[in-house]
């Protein structure tokens, strides 16, 4: 789950860079859809960390 956390909030950074770089544009389309996916990623990282911790807990 580490690495997996790691790799999703390197997309998550990268969607937002994304958005930026669509505002700049002005591509309505693309800050949809960038936006949309630095929610989705960010959220999931997020809320990783918040229950499971990070590093995250081995509880058996």
């Amino acid at each position: 789950m580490n690495l997996l956390m790691v790799i999703l909030g390197l997309v998550a950074i990268l969607a937002l860079v994304g958005t930026v770089q669509s505002i700049k544009e002005k591509s309505i389309l693309g800050i949809a859809f960038n936006f949309a996916t630095f929610a989705v990623f960010g959220w999931f990282v997020v809320m990783t960390v918040l229950h499971q911790g990070y590093p995250p807990a081995l509880v058996h």
